[in-house]
């Protein structure tokens, strides 16, 4: 099996300031916005190369949508950016209303989602945010795994058409994605190639689904591992074909088990190849206080959890 390692960690926030200083610099229609949080978005850099083309809107999130989708007439492509629980939650109105009902070309850039916050607790650490922009008609829906892959991500949704929601968190984390790789919006990535259980994740579970395949393998079964970086589009292709071969499937993320990944996985297999399933997710709560280390271990979002429900699903072939 291919072994995937890293040399250094980094926050995906980062890979998103990374990712929109060099779109500002190739593309002069690219605008950001953010709602008091600069730094905590790495937006930092963009505003100081662009002064012209950024706006500190304050904690007024929901006038930021709106200035966001009233940019787009112009033909600006703006960037908002602010905490997963303020971009969706405090402002799911706005952006039903003014972005995705006119297909508004707005790219809604959303930090410190999920319980890896840490010790910001439950009113910070958003768990529905995936499902609430996945049932807007017409809004994409990406998640991704590592620094990297944010950067890739978050300069490929400014060549997409229409409103996005971009995903990412707050915490260091290994960087083992290719940093020169070509991010296909709607394209699962897979990762390992397996035969007994193919294990489905996104996000932060991502390394996680890795370094649980590694002692999967010690223990004689062979998993396929699969990076769904876009929940919408969900590649159900790549899904179909992995779980015709290996029979079950463990989805995972950091996010509720209702209304997350692991549901439109269910929905695909339901009406295509019924198939058992196992999810890796919080089991329909809040989150609390505490390093992003023990919310993990104490909600189960880590490589020893989906060992085990790897080991639970196989029997149920």
């Amino acid at each position: 099996m291919k072994n995937y390692t890293f040399t250094e960690k980094k926050d995906t926030r980062s890979g998103f300031g990374d990712g929109l200083t060099e779109l500002g610099l190739k593309n002069n229609n690219i605008v950001a916005l953010c709602a008091d949080l600069t730094g905590s978005l790495k937006m930092n850099d963009f505003k100081k190369n662009h002064p012209d083309r950024f706006f500190q809107v304050g904690i007024a999130e929901a006038n930021m949508m709106g200035i966001a989708a009233g940019l787009t007439i112009g033909g600006k492509i703006p960037f908002t950016g602010t905490f997963a629980n303020f971009s969706t939650g405090r402002v799911y109105d706005q952006i039903r209303q003014s972005i995705a009902y006119s297909g508004k070309n707005v790219k809604i850039c959303a930090s410190h989602a999920g319980i890896t916050l840490g010790e910001d607790g439950a009113t910070h650490q958003i768990l529905e945010d995936i499902g609430m922009m996945k049932m807007l008609p017409g809004m994409m829906v990406i998640n991704t795994c590592d620094y990297n892959q944010t950067k890739a991500a978050t300069i490929a949704i400014a060549n997409h058409k229409g409103p996005v929601y971009l995903r990412f968190g707050r915490p260091k984390v290994p960087v083992f994605t290719d940093p020169n790789q070509e991010f296909k919006i709607g394209k699962g990535v897979k990762m390992t190639e397996g035969n007994d259980v193919t294990i489905v994740a996104t996000g932060h579970l991502v390394w996680e689904a890795l370094e649980a395949s590694k002692v999967l393998f010690e223990q004689g079964i062979s998993a396929e591992v699969i990076n769904i970086h876009t929940i919408k589009p969900l590649d159900e292709e790549i899904i179909l074909k992995s779980v015709s071969k290996t029979g079950c499937i463990v989805s995972a993320e950091e996010h509720n088990y209702l209304g997350g990944l692991g549901e439109s996985i269910s929905r695909l297999l339901s009406l295509n190849n019924p198939t058992p399933q196992e999810f890796i997710a919080t089991q329909d709560t809040f989150g609390e206080s505490g390093t992003p280390a023990q919310l993990m271990e104490k909600y189960g979002l880590n490589s020893e959890n989906i060992i085990k429900k790897v080991k639970s699903v196989i029997q149920r072939k």
